[in-house]
């Protein structure tokens, strides 16, 4: 029976294609469930050999602690050079998105706080 691999849910398109062909690369068989038209799933990576699946995971981890490794230099050399996303930043550009959600997050905190009151 098959195992869910990879569930493709939030997985940025050149990850899973990083993925395909890492399992491709190491021979390991797998097939991937399309994501439906109705957004309850977003597709998958399924592999149906049980000693397959354990070496994929392997493979998986060591391609997981590669990719963190790159993410975590490029986040350290945007923020030595100033490109890295900060709220100043964010909101010198999108000021009333910005605004806006930090009036949401006020209302719904006061409303959380206040609604006890209220039904007293």
């Amino acid at each position: 029976m098959a195992k869910l691999f990879l569930n493709l849910r939030n997985v940025p398109g050149d990850e899973a294609h990083e993925v395909r062909e890492l399992l491709r690369t190491n021979a390991i068989d797998f097939y991937e469930t399309p994501p439906s038209p109705w957004g309850i799933s977003a597709g998958g990576l399924w592999i149906e050999d049980a000693d397959q699946l354990a070496r994929a995971k392997i493979l998986m981890a060591d391609y997981q602690a590669r990719r963190r490794e790159q993410a975590r230099t490029q986040q350290t050399a945007d923020e030595r050079e100033g490109r890295a996303e900060t709220f100043m930043g964010l909101l010198q550009s999108r000021p009333g998105y910005v605004i806006g959600m930090l009036a949401a997050m006020a209302a719904i905190i006061a409303l959380t706080l206040a609604l006890p009151w209220l039904l007293l």
